[in-house]
């Protein structure tokens, strides 16, 4: 705390006291920064803080909060969504816009106790794809991380009156990867990642939802990919529901998140650098953010 208090007097009088900064901007980039604490008004560390781009839902932003609960992110001018969340805490959510030059002010971020959450009511969900993202990120061998998605799916889930046996349902159009390089883009879609004209499609069938305690459930199924089924563990975070959308439909949220191996679906990334291909390495981290609106108590079709 000693150490907090000394920074925020160094900050008084400088150019970007009023925001928090105590770092220069780079040229052209705007700042979002939070001051996080918990509900007794107590600086929050380790709290996770996304950050992701409203035009094209991807996380442009991502880490957790400083031993005193600050969070600073410089960012390209743009809207944002901003999320924080803790273990037993209500996650924030709010929109910023950043401006470049600009830092947006440190505001205090109060994290409310977690309430315990309603269920979805059973009865099919639909995916609905302008409110929902299937991202991932995967380690580029010898540079940076890249970052991707899949624009064209369709899912849904059946919520069962005991929810472990409920179900989601999703299928994946492979030739939908997109990761802002042409070339890479083909090249993923090639024989010698997804070979798309092959297999058209990336499928998930889950088996049965876990209850791990507060908001968080795993979701366990089978994922085929490439001709190759494999089962999978989703860490998912139940958001919640609500009336929402231009139709005030009732709507449930919620995150998940997976490690695939690419090797377990014969993606062989050895065999590409002993070309001298350059590839994304072994593992691939998914990340789901799915809005579903309620739909009928029938159950939903099954991906052909």
């Amino acid at each position: 705390m000693a150490l907090a208090l000394l920074r925020r007097r160094w900050l008084k009088g400088t150019p970007a006291a009023a925001a928090g900064l105590a770092l220069p901007l780079p040229s052209g980039a705007g700042a979002v920064t939070r001051e996080v604490v918990d509900p007794m008004g107590t600086p929050l560390a380790a709290a996770d803080v996304t950050v992701t781009a409203l035009d094209t839902h991807r996380v442009a932003a991502r880490g957790i909060t400083d031993p005193y609960g600050y969070f600073l992110a410089a960012l390209p001018p743009g809207r944002y969504s901003l999320m924080i969340a803790a273990q037993g805490l209500q996650p924030h959510r709010e929109t910023i816009e950043i401006s470049m030059g600009v830092p947006t002010p440190t505001e205090r971020v109060w994290l409310r106790p977690a309430e315990a959450l309603q269920l979805p009511a059973p009865g099919n969900w639909l995916f609905d794809p302008p409110h929902t993202a299937i991202r991932f990120i995967a380690k580029h061998v010898g540079m940076a991380h890249v970052h991707g998605r899949f624009e064209r799916f369709d899912g849904g889930i059946q919520i069962a009156q005991d929810m472990s046996e409920s179900r989601v349902s999703v299928r994946i159009d492979a030739s939908s990867i997109t990761t802002g390089n042409t070339t890479r883009d083909n090249h993923l879609r090639s024989g010698d990642f997804l070979d798309v004209e092959r297999f058209p499609y990336i499928d998930f069938n889950s088996t049965r939802f876990a209850y791990r305690g507060g908001s968080k459930w795993s979701l366990l199924g089978s994922l085929t990919m490439h001709g190759v089924s494999r089962s999978v563990s989703l860490d998912t975070t139940y958001l919640g529901t609500v009336n929402g959308g231009y139709g005030q439909e009732l709507r449930c949220a919620a995150l998940a998140t997976a490690e695939l191996h690419r090797e377990d679906f014969t993606l062989n990334w050895r065999s590409m650098l002993a070309r001298g291909i350059a590839v994304v390495g072994p593992t691939v981290q998914l990340e789901l953010d799915v809005q579903a609106m309620y739909r009928t108590h029938d159950t939903p079709t099954p991906p052909e």
